[in-house]
Parts: structure tokens; sequence; C-alpha cells
């Protein structure tokens, strides 16, 4: 298992990330178990959880798991939850905001049997809570050994840059990665995004690597307009992974596991062999006629202007100058 730091932190995390957004739910806890003694046994480390998966049960099995582990095995573990989707029916039940954020935290960290998360993270953002808000309560946080890392998942470029502003203005602990949906049929992000998070030395943790099982080869619910597009990927990566006789699904992964904006990838397996298969796509190394070929395959439709050729052209400059 590889592994890099979580942005321009100094925390070491795994590549691969274990999602538990299905414990639970459609993920039993024996099987939960199982799959998070199989990740820590390959090397992983980053654990990814929030409150709002299964109503919390996500993090009580996770926090079980924790418990009934020896204590090496949590030291090794870099711990993820998130927080901001409702969590009960009062209308402080949700938000960034500080009181929500204070109840939403420690119920965390009780679910979890923990006294510190390594990595917290804004679930989504919140037009109603002023930014300054938000992170006065985290970097409160961090200072009373809740929390070590911020994070922020579902950001747009701009929202992403503003908090990076203002937790500079204001002397505050701001964000060392974001978490967002990245992968061949969503690939939006790579037009500003990724950009402002390289600029600002942030992480990218993946979610949905595999499109919802659309690039294991299921068509169902991807919408009418786009199916030409996944038909066209899907046939890439079929004719990859018959030659390299893998799975679509981890030629998927490794194309991800490829691009060098992405900290890590959280797999969200239902099964234990789809955690295997998944693991296994960490091996392959694509060479770069098979990356071209799927990124081409998988290029978003993109209009002239800003981000098509009359866009960029706009942004270019020669270093002769002149014309």
């Amino acid at each position: 298992m590889r592994h890099t730091t979580l942005g321009s932190s100094g925390c070491s995390v795994s590549r691969v990330a274990l999602g538990t957004m299905t414990f639970g739910q459609k993920t039993p806890e024996a099987e939960a178990f199982a799959q998070l003694d199989r990740f820590v046994e390959v090397g992983g480390t980053l654990v990814d959880t929030a409150d709002s998966y299964g109503e919390g049960a996500s993090e009580r099995i996770v926090g079980r798991w924790i418990a009934s582990r020896p204590a090496h095995v949590r030291d090794g573990i870099v711990l993820a939850t998130k927080a901001r989707f409702p969590t009960g029916p009062g209308t402080n039940d949700v938000g960034l905001s500080r009181k929500h954020l204070a109840r939403a935290l420690d119920g965390s960290l009780t679910r979890l049997g923990v006294e510190t998360i390594d990595l917290y993270q804004a679930h989504a953002f919140d037009p109603y809570t002023p930014i300054e808000e938000t992170l006065g309560f985290l970097d409160d946080a961090v200072a009373a050994g809740k929390i070590h890392y911020v994070g922020l998942s579902n950001y747009t470029a701009w929202q992403v840059q503003r908090v990076v502003d203002v937790a500079s203005f204001r002397g505050l602990v701001g964000p060392s990665a974001l978490q967002a949906q990245y992968n061949l049929l969503t690939r939006e992000l790579e037009w500003e995004i990724i950009p402002a998070l390289e600029a600002n030395g942030l992480g990218l943790l993946v979610w949905s690597p595999l499109a919802a099982g659309v690039l294991t080869g299921r068509l169902d619910g991807v919408p009418a307009a786009r199916r030409e597009q996944a038909r066209a990927v899907l046939d890439a990566l079929g004719s990859i992974a018959e030659r390299r006789d893998v799975s679509s699904g981890r030629v998927a992964l490794a194309w991800l596991a490829a691009q060098p904006a992405v900290t890590s990838v959280i797999l969200g397996a239902r099964t234990m062999e789809q955690l295997e298969d998944n693991l296994a796509a960490f091996d392959l190394v694509l060479d770069d006629e098979e990356c071209a070929r799927l990124a081409a395959a998988g290029e978003p439709v993109i209009g002239d202007y800003p981000y098509g050729a009359r866009g960029l052209e706009q942004r270019r400059r020669r270093l002769e100058g002149g014309r």
C-alpha cells in the first residue's frame, strides 16, 4: 500500500481509503468488521465515515470495531468523519453553524468512542452560515484537541478559495483536503476545482470512483444524454481489461489512482469480494497509451467559453510576447 501526505499537512494517509457509508445498512456489522480488518492488513490507514450515514450507524460500527481491536490498530488509523446534513428533526440539526457543529462533533466522538477525530470535514457548503463562524468553531475544536485536521466536501472552486482566504486572513486553521466525486464519467473537477486545490496545497479525496457502479459495466441510471459517452468509456475499459485479464472496475480505479491531483481513492464496497477486487486495482499500472485512451473517451463535453478553446486562449500568454 502506497502512502502520501494529506495535502500540505504532515499527516501520512494511504492512497486508498475505506468508505463506510454502507455499514449498518447494506453491509452488516460482521462483514464491516471483516472489511476493516482486511483494509488494515494490506496497509490501509484512512477510514472515512459521516454522522449522517445510516443515522449514525456507520460511526457506531466503526467505533465498536476500534474498541475491540488492539491500541496499535487504532493508533495506525487516520479516522475521518463529516457533519452538515440533517441528524434530527430540529431546525438546528443541520448545517455548519457553531450550534449544530458543537452537538454534531460531540455526537461523532461518542459514537466513534474516541477523544480525537483526525480529519473532521464539512460535508457540504452551507449558504446560511458565515464561513467565519464555521472556521471559528473548527479552530476552537483543534485547540481543544477534539480534531486534528479540517476538511471540506462537495465544495465548488470559489467556495474552496473563499474558505482558504478567510482562514488565512483571520489566522484560523484552514482545510487540508477536499472530498469530491471524481471518476472517468465525472471530470468537471479538472476545470477549476483541481487547480484551486493544487494552488492552495489541498489534497483530493475521491468518492464514487466507479460512478455508482456504472464503470463496472452497469448503465442503469445513466441519463439518456450521457449514455453514448458512458458506452464509449465502457468500451475502452473493456478492451483494456480484456488485454490485461482484469475487471473493468480495476482499470477504472487504476486510471484514477494515476491522476496526480488525487491523494486517496475512497472505496465503498458492500461485500468482501468487491473490496478485494477493488484493492487489487492499485497494483495495476496503466501505460501512457491506455491512460490517454481512457481520458479521451471520458472527456466531458466543453463549450467554447470559458472552459473551451476560446476561454483557454484568453488565459494563455506567450513568453515571447507581442503580436
